[in-house]
C-alpha cells in the first residue's frame, strides 16, 4: 500500500509518520479515486520494514467490484493507489534522497486507498493537503513547494561520490565503508600482482615453446617429419600443447634407412636354415615371392630337391 520510496511527486512518505488510526476503522477501496464508487475493504493492514501492506477485499456488489475483481484475479489489474493527507513536510538535508525536488512528508494521514488502472509510477500515490488535491508539476506549488536548490544539488553530489566509491569497493572485492585510501592501496596490489602474472606468464610460455621445438627437432632427425615442416608443427605443438604433439609423433612411423633394409635380409638369410625353422605365415610369403630361397630351404630340410614352386 505504501513504502518509502521517492513517487512521481518528487517526494517520499515516512511510514512511521503515517496515522492508520482512521483508516483502519473505516478501511475503505474505491475505484480510482473516486468517492461514492467503493468495491470493498482491505484487509489484513500489516506495518513491516519501513512498508505498509495490505490485501484488497472486493464485495462484487456493483459492477465495477465485479469487474475488478475479476481482472485482479487475472492479473490485468495490478496497482494500487493510497490517498494520504499532508500533516507535516521537512526538507532537512538528512531526510532527502537523491533525485528529490520537494518536501519530505514526515506525517500524513490515510484518508482511502484504491484499486487503479494505471499509475503515475511503481509506487503511485495521491496527495492532499488541506481537503486540496496536490497536482503533479516540476514548478511545485504552495502545498508542495521545491525544495532549495543548491541544497538538493549538494545533496545529490555527495551522495553520487558516496556511491560511485562504493561501486569501486564492491568491484574490488572490498567492503562498502572502504576509504578511497584503501581503495587506492588495494589498486597498487593488484597492478603489481598482474605485473608479476604478466612476467610469470611469459617465463612459462618461452619454457612451453623451448619444449615444442625439441620434440619438432627430435621428430627430424628420427625421420618422423621433414626439416621444411618445422614451422608447421611448432606451431601445432602451441595449439594443441606438448602432450598431444608427443602422441601425434609417436604415432608416427621413423624412416627406414637402405642400409637398415639389407641388413635385415642378410639377417634373414642366415636366420633360417631350413624350412622347419621358418614361421608359417612367413613361410607362405618366401615361397611366393623368393622360390629359390624356398628350394634351398626345402633341400636343406629333406635332403633333396622340391618339385616346382607355385
Amino acid at each position: 500500500m505504501s513504502n518509502e520510496t521517492l513517487n512521481c511527486y518528487g517526494t517520499w512518505v515516512k511510514t512511521d509518520g503515517i496515522d492508520l488510526s482512521q483508516y483502519k476503522r473505516n478501511p475503505v477501496l474505491l475505484w480510482m479515486h473516486r468517492r461514492g464508487t467503493i468495491i470493498g475493504m482491505m484487509k489484513d493492514i500489516r506495518v513491516e520494514n519501513g512498508e505498509i501492506t495490505g490485501e484488497p477485499e472486493f464485495d462484487e456488489v456493483t459492477e465495477e467490484s465485479r469487474m475488478a475483481k475479476s481482472q485482479w484475479e487475472k492479473g490485468t489489474l495490478r496497482m494500487g493507489s493510497p490517498n494520504f493527507e499532508i500533516v507535516e513536510m521537512s526538507d532537512s538535508p538528512e531526510l532527502l534522497k537523491q533525485g528529490q525536488t520537494a518536501p519530505t512528508i514526515t506525517k500524513s494521514k490515510l484518508i482511502e486507498f484504491s484499486m487503479v488502472d494505471i499509475g503515475g509510477n511503481d509506487d503511485n500515490i495521491r496527495l492532499s493537503r488541506e481537503g486540496r488535491t496536490l497536482t503533479l508539476g516540476s514548478g511545485g506549488s504552495p502545498d508542495l513547494p521545491v525544495i532549495n536548490n543548491q541544497q538538493q544539488q549538494k545533496k545529490e553530489k555527495d551522495m553520487k561520490e558516496l556511491t560511485e566509491l562504493e561501486a569501486i569497493a564492491l568491484m574490488m572485492g572490498m567492503p562498502v565503508a572502504s576509504t578511497a585510501e584503501e581503495i587506492r592501496a588495494k589498486i597498487a596490489l593488484m597492478m603489481k600482482a598482474q605485473k608479476e602474472n604478466e612476467e610469470l606468464k611469459k617465463e612459462v610460455d618461452e619454457l612451453r615453446l623451448s619444449g615444442i621445438t625439441q620434440l619438432v627437432d627430435n621428430a627430424i632427425r628420427e625421420g618422423r617429419i621433414d626439416a621444411g615442416n618445422k614451422d608447421h608443427f611448432i606451431n601445432l605443438g602451441k595449439a594443441v600443447g606438448c602432450e598431444s604433439l608427443k602422441l601425434t609423433f609417436n604415432a608416427m612411423k621413423t624412416a627406414v634407412r637402405p642400409n637398415q633394409i639389407i641388413n635385415q635380409v642378410g639377417q634373414s638369410d642366415k636366420e633360417y636354415t631350413k624350412l622347419s625353422k621358418v614361421p608359417s605365415d612367413e613361410l607362405k610369403t618366401i615361397r611366393r615371392e623368393d622360390p629359390d630361397r624356398y628350394r634351398k630351404l626345402y633341400k636343406a630340410e629333406y635332403g633333396y630337391d622340391c618339385g616346382p614352386v607355385k
